[in-house]
């Protein structure tokens, strides 16, 4: 669609909340899908997708703000991609976010569903991450306030670098942020430092269409007890024109001196075209390899490829759940999928007679089999490797057989052939937690030849998005195999 041949829609109603955080109409029969808006918000729209059975737009013009409406705290909401539903109170998030289970684990899974449980609410709505990533980019995204304050003449101004979060949709766009409310202090204070010392010493940041620059990406990590990792990344490890030849390391000089109270502070050289770096060494600078988060009893060493839940005081409240449903005893073996650094398992280890322990990442493994030797735990085995790989009917005859089984999957959900396995492993209970309730419903709908659920629990994690998280709980089916 040309942008000449773009449709507005006047006063058009939002009905409900959809998918991704966008907002959902009707206009003559077809879903129109609208970012930004709140059910009760009467808009104009301008069409930018048009399908057969759906169409996609954003706001011109709010002609009736809902009554449910209320004032967004963040400067960048609408720019930025995250937060989304801001305007929207949270006790009402939290229903929608409740009903979304509902409505998934119906419809897709077409499940027999007990009575759901009131979401876990979080005690915090801002400020409650564990971990943030930022970006560099030599381009800086302009709003749309600023293109209107701009002369022609600005056109020719030189490019403004940021240091902040893509934008929604544009992998080469990044938004400059001033200040953001999801991380505990003193993340912002980091990174707007890095950001002007970088400024003001000429150290280019990244371009991410032409893959040239020395800046790359910012990751934060503060715990609840107060420790801070910070991890640079940068490009390549050779300065370019107008760059010191110890640019890298005059930089993590400035953080450490700023900053003397970080507990972990590491740099990353990635020379590839994109920012993963679970295969690329990290490099220790200043303090710990790694930062503690602690809960109940435990320690949990975070390392800067570490997979630890975002929300961690929300991780606490799930997981107590997870051990509430498991109703575990002391004869028995529970497999924990997917276990990341092995949190739940280890939190579950007093309870059992063994935990074991599979995840894909290596790395999470190593600390996962690490938090065991600090916290003194004997009785847990962690293995790596691909889980369809890993969990076949062999590792469980040799390993044992699971009395209770734990899955905690990425948004893709289970393989089906560990489905498969898990079924003829025949354990008396799973309990199944997950991130995208969609892909969960469709896993439960293939055990529920044998498993019936008994529990659901949503638990918000993500305040002010459309994320949820859910725990369900399925119990054998007697007399079937």
């Amino acid at each position: 669609m040309g942008k000449r041949d773009r449709q507005i829609l006047e006063n058009v109603v939002i009905e409900n909340v959809a998918a991704e955080g966008n907002a959902l109409a009707h206009y003559e029969g077809k879903a129109l899908f609208v970012p930004v808006c709140i059910p009760g918000d009467v808009v104009d729209v301008q069409i930018t997708h048009k399908r057969s059975s759906y169409m996609m737009g954003y706001v011109i013009r709010m002609v009736k703000p809902s009554p449910l409406r209320v004032e967004p705290f963040c400067s960048h909401f609408g720019d930025c991609g995250g937060c989304k539903w801001q305007p929207l109170p949270y006790e009402k998030q939290l229903e929608f976010k409740q009903q979304q289970v509902i409505d998934q684990l119906s419809r897709i899974g077409k499940l027999d569903l007990p009575p759901i449980s009131a979401i876990l609410g979080s005690e915090r709505t801002t400020c409650y991450r564990n971990k943030l990533e930022f970006t560099f980019s030599n381009d800086r995204w302009k709003t749309f306030d600023q293109m209107k304050e701009e002369t022609p003449a600005d056109n020719t101004a030189p490019l403004l670098p940021s240091l902040g979060f893509h934008v929604s949709g544009r992998f080469d766009k990044v938004l400059d942020i001033e200040w953001c409310y999801l991380q505990d202090e003193p993340s912002n204070a980091i990174r707007l430092s890095v950001r002007d010392y970088a400024i003001k010493n000429d150290l280019s940041f990244f371009d991410l269409r032409a893959q040239t620059g020395f800046l790359r990406t910012l990751m934060i990590r503060i715990t609840t007890i107060g420790q801070v990792m910070v991890v640079m990344v940068f490009a390549h490890d050779n300065p370019e024109k107008g760059e010191n030849h110890d640019a890298r390391l005059r930089l993590m000089e400035h953080i450490k001196k700023s900053f003397p109270g970080i507990t972990s502070l590491q740099y990353i050289i990635n020379t590839k075209k994109n920012d993963s770096f679970a295969d690329l060494p990290v490099v220790p600078y200043s303090g710990n390899a790694y930062i503690t988060e602690r809960m109940e009893n435990l320690e949990f060493r975070i390392g800067p490829k570490s997979f630890y839940q975002t929300n961690s005081r929300q991780a606490y409240r799930l997981y107590d759940k997870v051990r509430e449903m498991a109703q575990l005893n002391p004869s028995q073996h529970v497999y924990d999928l997917y276990t990341g650094t092995g949190t739940i398992a280890l939190f579950l280890s007093g309870l059992c007679r063994r935990v074991t322990g599979i995840e894909y990442v290596p790395e999470a493994i190593e600390d996962a089999r690490e938090n065991a030797r600090i916290n003194g735990i004997t009785n847990a085995s962690f293995f790596a490797g691909d889980m369809k790989e890993i969990l076949t009917p062999r590792f469980i005859a040799e390993e044992g057989r699971p009395d209770v089984v734990v899955l905690d999957p990425p948004r893709a959900g289970v393989h089906e052939d560990v489905l498969k396995v898990l079924i003829e492993a025949a354990p008396q209970r799973i309990i199944y937690v997950s991130c995208n309730p969609a892909t969960q419903a469709r896993d439960l709908r293939i055990l529920s030849t044998m498993y019936r659920v008994t529990c659901v629990q949503p638990v918000d994690m993500f305040p002010h998005t459309h994320h949820v998280e859910n725990i369900v709980s399925a119990e054998k089916i007697p007399n079937t195999i």
